[in-house]
């Protein structure tokens, strides 16, 4: 039988999760992992799993994971974050789906987040879809699918259909304050440059006070009070209270950037 489903994965000193993630995707036809130069056990591992294994230098979350994409050779892609598992469920469906006559374009997956080790059922965490299952080429697609060229928060636009699988995929995410605080200040660097293209900058005082205190803070007592994020724990306390941070961040680097110009 010709090849069905091809994973694809981009890695970078990934060896604390990829072990992991390679174990729920065994199902599939073709692993492919693009590292972009771990110096631990990332590219071992890979080679365990008998992934096919392609060294890139890093390019940025969209063009690295299209790179990816470019080197499937199955007509149905799943992208996948080296963090990221499927539940046996999902696995279950996924390999029902393909071996019927999907009839979708694109499928959204569930996404349960971990925190600390503690599932973040609430606050808008959850279902958290993701379109992650695509065909690799299709009516509506510009062959091959790829994800859109932004500095984070990727996603794969299309106009083909979509629908929504049942199961989910299991995010362990931050398993430590120090990744999560980590990552915050990664991204808001990231997301600064979006601010700044989209001219959302802060060019007077009160525009600043807003993007930096009134809109953060707004943010937290919508996602941890009206969307519930309170019922997490003290976990959900320390996420929605450090995500809020992140938004106060990106528009302050926006602005650091900015305000010589």
């Amino acid at each position: 039988m010709p090849p069905k489903l091809s994973v694809a994965i981009i890695t970078l000193n990934e060896e604390a999760n990829l072990a992991r993630t390679l174990a729920s995707v065994q199902f599939a036809d073709e692993i492919i992992v693009v590292d972009s130069g771990s110096t631990d056990r990332t590219l071992e591992i890979a080679a365990s799993f008998k992934a096919k294994l392609f060294l890139e230098p890093w390019q940025g979350f969209a063009r690295q994971k299209n790179f990816a994409i470019e080197r499937c050779t199955s007509p149905w892609i799943l992208s996948l974050d080296a963090d990221e598992t499927l539940t046996p469920e999902l696995q279950s469906e996924i390999g029902a789906l393909l071996s019927a006559s999907p009839s979708a374009d694109a499928y959204l997956l569930r996404r349960r987040n971990l925190f600390l080790g503690r599932w973040m059922r609430h606050g808008g965490y959850y279902p958290d879809t993701h379109l992650r299952l695509f065909r690799r080429h299709s009516a509506n697609f510009a062959p091959p699918a790829r994800f859109t060229d932004r500095p984070v928060h990727e996603t794969i636009t299309l106009d083909g259909t979509i629908e929504t699988l049942k199961h989910d995929i299991i995010h362990h995410a931050y398993p430590t304050l120090e990744s999560y605080i980590e990552t915050l200040n990664r991204y808001s660097t990231l997301g600064a440059q979006t601010v700044i293209e989209k001219g959302h900058t802060s060019r007077s005082l009160f525009a600043l006070l807003n993007n930096v205190l009134i809109l953060p803070t707004l943010t937290f007592f919508q996602n941890y009070l009206l969307r519930l994020g309170f019922l997490d724990g003290r976990e959900g306390l320390l996420l929605h209270l450090y995500h809020s941070t992140y938004t106060s961040w990106r528009y302050a680097k926006a602005w650091q950037t900015t305000r010589n110009r």
